[in-house]
């Protein structure tokens, strides 16, 4: 049984078999686009106060760290 509930989960996997390659890829790189620019701006909230330059570089370095390095 599953822990969580997931009431649309089977509408989800029947929208993505309707969709072709092409629009599944571009999905999935809209949905990354959109977990980056989220992790960004939650970074920017907790040091609002750091230059773009030091605040650029936390960002990379903290990617860097979330990185799978299994590849």
């Amino acid at each position: 049984m599953d822990p969580k509930a997931r009431p649309n989960h089977r509408e989800y996997i029947e929208v993505l078999r309707r969709m072709t390659p092409g629009e599944r890829l571009k999905k999935a790189c809209e949905m990354s686009d959109f977990g980056r620019r989220l992790f960004r701006a939650g970074l920017r909230q907790r040091f609002p106060n750091l230059s773009e330059d030091v605040f650029h570089r936390l960002y990379l370095d903290r990617l860097d760290k979330c990185h799978n390095t299994n590849y």
